[in-house]
């Protein structure tokens, strides 16, 4: 891990600023949003337009990055994103930022495509799990770090629409600079989406409901929060609760993960986050059960995105794993452009309780169709199930590969311990 930190420092760091800087914009456009007087269901269609960005800059970006090269698709998509932030509190219009949230969502994607690739190739095979671990804590605590900011601003002025700007515009100062070389850019051929349903219907399906409860909560909980009457810092904390529970909770979720059923698992996990969205729906405890509500809706959904990913892993080819990582991310950024839109909508019809409704009606479903699948196939054997990754749902296709090619390394080398464990025994 030190050596890690050693070689990638920069590249780190610039990404943490980067996603606090993400993380801002997408709090305070929830609170701005409420004081120009827009509806819920119209800050769902702005925040929807953040993950139809994300989707299309995560197809785009590679073929740009051949075309050109890294460093100046990193430096042009963030001049858009420096430049689109401190867009938002000049046209307070819903379309208008609904465009602007297409183009950070777009460009984004472009910058952790490029960021994650530089760190792809400062990492060895021994040490790139590691690296891949500690870039999506990194993600994540870039997005807890910036509720800090949010809880100090006002979001009717410009400072907090600057800030990111600033955030975003500084970040690449690190990754740049790096003495790192720019890496060639590679993509595996993708399986197609039938091959990968008919090797784990769960997984794929699951990806897809993962990707409505993820945008759900990056891009709805501060919307909530307006709608719900908390105050600036209580929405800030309730954010913070969220992502603070996926990265508590992750890796010993994945510790479980490598010695139980994953599908049982998976049930479970659901079971708990559609147990926490009805403690919040229901208000039980206050403003500290929504925070302990919330805690543990974040901890058991970001562990089921990469639970979602090893469990689909557990029945492909050690060579199908990196091809199958770009149709796991498309359905989960095809949920994550339906998310906001049925959030908006559901808080449009029951109120702000909604928000946790939609949140229960995936995990509930989720843990229904995880039980309905154990009774179509046997369970695996756990000794032969591969490693459990820490993949987040913030990162980018490109994250997503460079954690299955690490699984099928782990399988491959698994593969060969027990021929030569086989072959000394026969001997």
């Amino acid at each position: 891990m030190i050596q890690v930190f050693r070689s990638s420092w920069a590249l780190l760091f610039g990404i943490f600023l980067l996603m606090g800087g993400n993380g801002i914009i997408a709090t305070v456009l929830g609170l701005r949003g409420a004081l120009e007087g827009f509806s819920a269901l119209q800050m769902s269609v702005v925040m929807t337009g953040y993950f139809a960005g994300f989707l299309g800059g995560s197809s785009m970006t590679p073929a740009m990055i051949r075309r050109v090269g890294h460093v100046r698709v990193f430096a042009a998509l963030g001049s858009f994103i420096s430049a689109a932030l401190i867009l938002f509190p000049v046209f307070t219009d819903p379309w208008i930022w609904t465009a602007l949230r297409v183009l950070v969502g777009f460009c984004f994607a472009g910058v952790y495509v490029t960021a994650e690739s530089w760190l792809n190739n400062a990492s060895t095979n021994e040490t790139r799990g590691s690296a891949m671990a500690i870039y999506g804590v990194i993600l994540t605590a870039g997005i807890v770090a910036a509720q800090w900011f949010v809880s100090l601003g006002d979001p009717s002025g410009f400072l907090l629409f600057i800030l990111p700007s600033i955030l975003v515009s500084i970040s690449f100062a690190p990754i740049l600079l790096t003495v790192t070389p720019a890496p060639a850019f590679e993509t595996a051929k993708p399986m197609s989406f039938v091959e990968v349903f008919r090797a784990s219907p769960l997984g794929l399906v699951g990806m897809v409901m993962m990707g409505g409860i993820y945008s759900a909560l990056f891009g709805m909980a501060s919307v909530y929060g307006t709608e719900a009457g908390l105050t600036i810092g209580q929405i800030s904390t309730f954010v913070a609760a969220v992502y603070l529970g996926g990265m508590v909770l992750q890796f010993p979720i994945g510790w479980i993960s490598d010695r139980a059923d994953r599908r049982l698992l998976i049930l479970l996990v659901s079971a708990f986050g559609a147990g926490g969205a009805v403690l919040a729906a229901l208000g039980i405890g206050g403003y500290y059960g929504l925070l302990a509500a919330s805690f543990l809706i974040g901890g058991t959904a970001n562990p089921l995105y990469a639970l979602l990913i090893a469990y689909t892993n557990d029945y492909l080819d050690a060579a199908d794993m990196p091809a199958a990582a770009g149709r796991l991310v498309f359905a989960n950024g095809l949920g994550a452009v339906a998310g906001p839109l049925f959030t908006g909508w559901l808080m449009g019809q029951v109120g702000p309780e909604g928000f946790f409704v939609f949140i229960f009606g995936l995990m509930a479903a989720l843990a229904a169709y995880a039980a309905w699948r154990m009774t179509r196939r046997p369970a695996g054997s756990v000794e032969d199930s591969g490693v459990y990754l820490a993949a987040v749902p913030a990162a980018s296709p490109v994250s997503v590969a460079v954690f299955q090619e690490a699984a099928a390394e782990a399988a491959e080398e698994a593969a060969e311990e027990a021929a030569e464990d086989s072959a000394m025994a026969a001997s």
